[in-house]
């Protein structure tokens, strides 16, 4: 074989061995995976969520758009660990306000939750809307809404009329008594006193919807809530960390050493 066929036969053997040692690398380099899909965690519709109101309202004052704060005072589980639990903060929005009447019609309040933010910092869409005031003894959350109602003010009105009826008939026992009709005087002075009660009654309006601050307030949730792992990192290992940390504790201070008081010169004396 000539110089020219020993050339080519080395280049053709230096091609294929490079053809080999690319092959063997390519089947040697790990596959590109597809993304792993993140874990989440699903709180069911109809969830209630107990949470404490951390700004009062007031029909007196508050207008549409307004912002409700409140905070987590109880945790909810699910799937064997807390999905949410105390501490996390709940932002909502006032829809509509309606003052009380001064003849007919009470105070009305509807509101609904906005977003939730968790001790991690992570926030979330709330799809929650107010399902009642747990212990309220004044306003209620009347219909599927999350419409609050003022209770009635029968009470208080019979209570105006009878109370004018009763400082009429005082007037008059006197007009009575000095015309030498004591209980005509009495009658006619109880109607006009009544009468007085019943008008002042309907120019005076309804009581409106006070909601202080630390009220209990129950949340349900309309549809699903969806959380991902990242919402809900460090959540279990923050709760455990809190339940072994006492709160308040205060460590003993050091007994100091009583000193005696002796004439100078005694034994034993410091």
């Amino acid at each position: 074989m000539g110089i020219r066929g020993q050339v080519a036969v080395a280049l053709l053997a230096g091609i294929t061995m490079a053809h080999a040692q690319t092959a063997a690398t390519s089947s040697a380099a790990p596959q590109p995976t597809a993304a792993t899909t993140p874990q989440t965690f699903t709180v069911p519709a109809g969830t209630k969520v107990l949470l404490s109101l951390k700004s009062a309202i007031n029909t007196k004052t508050a207008q549409q758009g307004d912002g409700v704060y409140l905070v987590s005072s109880f945790p909810v589980v699910g799937n064997a660990r807390i999905m949410i639990p105390v501490g996390v903060y709940v932002q909502g929005v006032v829809d509509r306000v309606v003052r009380p009447g001064r003849v007919k019609g009470r105070a009305q309040l509807d509101l609904h939750f906005t977003t939730m933010i968790f001790p991690n910092g992570q926030v979330v869409d709330v799809p929650g809307v107010l399902n009642s005031l747990p212990g309220s003894d004044g306003p209620k959350v009347k219909g599927n809404e999350g419409t609050v109602e003022q209770a009635g003010n029968k009470g208080r009105d019979v209570g105006n009329v009878l109370k004018g009826a009763a400082i009429g008939a005082e007037g008059g026992v006197i007009g009575g008594a000095a015309a030498g009709d004591l209980a005509k005087g009495v009658g006619y002075g109880s109607l006009a006193g009544a009468a007085a009660g019943a008008i002042y009654t309907l120019f005076t309006r309804g009581n409106d919807i006070v909601i202080p601050t630390g009220t209990s307030v129950e949340m349900v949730l309309q549809r699903p809530l969806v959380l991902q792992e990242s919402q809900l990192a460090g959540m279990d290992e923050s709760h455990r960390q809190a339940q072994m940390v006492p709160g308040n504790q205060q460590q003993p201070l050091p007994k100091r050493k009583q000193r005696i008081l002796c004439p100078f010169g005694s034994p034993g004396c410091d």
